[in-house]
């Protein structure tokens, strides 16, 4: 799957191209942005969509013109792009790597580069040992202390990804498996499985009984870069987004052994291995044998938690916090599942709000994956970068909003909306007015991120107790890996929430996945509903919301607390109060 791959070259391309002044350089760089975030977006694997269509597909994709469909066709077909390695050989910089640190971006990378030759990681860290960035012009100690504090938080992260890039790619390869004829199933195990925001590695199982040819066929994919170990059950590749992945190839009779071992952390492991021991049997990645080593028939995992007397827990809830305990007492309580989605509770529309979609294909592409209604919430004013929307702006487009309604005829609704800045001092970006027109307010911190704990509290909390805003969106204000949570107290927050029936958000785009896990499980004991939201900029990324209910369900939420698994009169009903 090379989405990521590209994605992150249009990512490369437009900050070399940003470097440019030319006048028509910044469309260029827009133009290289928007692909990134298609192409980075899809969860299907953009090699397929052109074997299926041609070129003509990838022109329907949306911000995908001839000169980036002939690059991504180019890429497919050798592997190479002419133009990425053309402005590699002017911009002899990582990029990607020095641009991922949270304040630098391209012309600060270049003229750290010309300046002090930092054309890398390493070269930067020489830099800032020796303090030079604090002299150069345009840059100072500020400058200096932001850059070593992005540096420090992306180290912490280094070696994991996140996950909304590296499934897709897994989820591919498990694809590649089942259609070579050579495996009866396939599925992908570990972390990933179990939804955590970010994952180390990949472990992928198969059930096959011809292991060879098996083996054979995977390290000849395309998504692999070079094999690590190669043996007859197990094999361990890097793969050319930067993961190692393991394949490991199971005969039915351990295959839900394998599946139940490889699944659940290590601790969850354990817990489950001292119950199986407690009633005379030995639980391993082969499977649970009897005292005489006598293995359990189990067909799947399910058969070997219904052995041992405990409840069924999903993978994404298998991380040691008290599940195990519960199910033993048959008192879990089954997390919200994707397909009780019935809405989106956050997108944005227009291309003055960064999107390359229109509302009415937005529309078409929400009614295609079965949703009822989706709040159209665009940035406001103060969000100059997105170019945001100010109150007459709103009036004009909510009319817009009355007429495609009209058209829709009920087979979807889009609700009015706006994803307003709660700004410093706790208001809000638009006026009182315009906020009691819309069905759906987001209240988002955008800005000032570095306020102390107590004012940040304070802001957010104002603006709760307003009573012009549905949920509060993103809430700890995070993006992985580049921006940590800002300093507040969430529980504050909660309280603030619950008072005035304002809900919390759980952002479901993967570099935010925001709410939390563990704060969605802290938050779940007041009484306040969550809001799932795709954050969508354009179509594809309505995809996202698996991902926010895979970190609802590792909140351990329950499908009653969500707002989305309303069905539009409720919701209606809702909105009303």
């Amino acid at each position: 799957m090379y989405n990521k791959i590209l994605a992150d070259m249009f990512n490369e391309i437009a900050a070399m191209l940003s470097l440019d002044d030319r006048p028509t350089a910044r469309f260029e760089v827009r133009a290289y942005q928007k692909a990134a975030m298609t192409i980075g977006s899809m969860q299907e694997a953009i090699e397929d969509v052109y074997r299926k269509g041609g070129m003509a597909a990838l022109l329907e994709l949306p911000g995908i013109g001839k000169g980036i469909a002939g690059s991504i066709e180019e890429y497919i077909k050798t592997g190479k792009m002419e133009k990425y390695q053309y402005l590699k050989k002017m911009y002899p910089i990582d990029m990607k790597g020095l641009t991922g640190i949270q304040g630098l971006g391209a012309r600060k990378a270049f003229a750290l580069y010309k300046n002090l030759g930092v054309k890398d990681i390493p070269t930067l860290k020489k830099a800032l040992a020796a303090h030079k960035i604090a002299k150069l012009e345009g840059f100072g100690e500020k400058s200096e202390e932001m850059i070593q504090k992005g540096l420090d938080l992306l180290e912490r992260s280094a070696g994991r990804m996140l996950l909304g890039d590296a499934l897709p790619v897994a989820e591919g390869i498990v694809q590649e498996l089942k259609e070579s004829g050579l495996v009866d199933d396939a599925l992908v195990a570990g972390s990933a499985r179990r939804m955590r925001e970010t994952v180390g590695d990949l472990d992928i199982l198969a059930l096959s009984e011809k292991s060879d040819k098996v083996m054979k066929f995977f390290i000849g994919l395309s998504e692999i870069e070079s094999i690590i170990a190669e043996g007859p059950t197990k094999t361990a590749v890097r793969l050319k987004i930067g993961l190692n992945c393991d394949l490991r190839v199971i005969p039915f009779e351990n295959f839900a052994g394998a599946v139940q071992y490889f699944t659940g952390n290590k601790d969850h492991n354990v817990e489950v291995r001292k119950i199986a021991i407690s009633k005379g049997y030995k639980l391993n990645e082969y499977g649970l044998f009897d005292k005489k080593g006598k293995i359990f028939p189990a067909k799947t995992e399910e058969d070997i938690y219904a052995k041992l007397g405990i409840q069924f827990m999903p993978p994404e809830m298998r991380e040691a916090r008290g599940e195990v305990k519960l199910a033993q007492q048959n008192l879990l309580k089954m997390p919200v599942e994707l397909k009780d989605i019935k809405g989106d509770l956050h997108t944005h529309g227009l291309d003055n709000n960064n999107s390359t979609d229109s509302l009415e294909p937005m529309a078409n592409a929400a009614m295609k994956i079965g949703l009822k209604y989706f709040a159209s919430t665009n940035h406001t004013k103060s969000l100059r970068v997105e170019n945001g929307m100010n109150d007459k702006q709103f009036e004009k487009f909510f009319i817009q909003i009355d007429k495609l309604n009209k058209k829709l005829d009920g087979k979807i609704r889009i609700l009015k909306g706006a994803e307003v800045d709660i700004l410093k001092d706790g208001s809000l970006d638009l006026e009182d007015k315009t906020l009691r027109s819309m069905d759906w307010v987001v209240g988002s911190v955008h800005s000032l991120f570095n306020m102390p704990e107590a004012e940040m509290t304070k802001r957010v909390v104002k603006a709760i107790e307003s009573g012009l805003i549905s949920t509060v969106g993103h809430p700890t204000g995070r993006e992985m890996p580049a921006r940590d949570a800002y300093k507040i107290n969430l529980d504050k927050v909660y309280e603030a929430a619950e008072s005035n029936n304002v809900a919390l958000e759980i952002n479901a785009q993967p570099r935010r996945l925001d709410l939390n896990d563990t704060n969605i499980m802290n938050a779940s004991k007041y009484k306040i509903k969550f809001s799932l939201g795709s954050d969508a900029h354009r179509t594809p990324q309505f995809a996202y919301m698996r991902y926010g209910v895979g970190t609802a369900r590792r909140g351990w939420l329950t499908k009653d607390r969500i707002i989305n698994t309303m069905d539009l009169p409720s919701v209606l009903r809702y909105i009303s109060k």
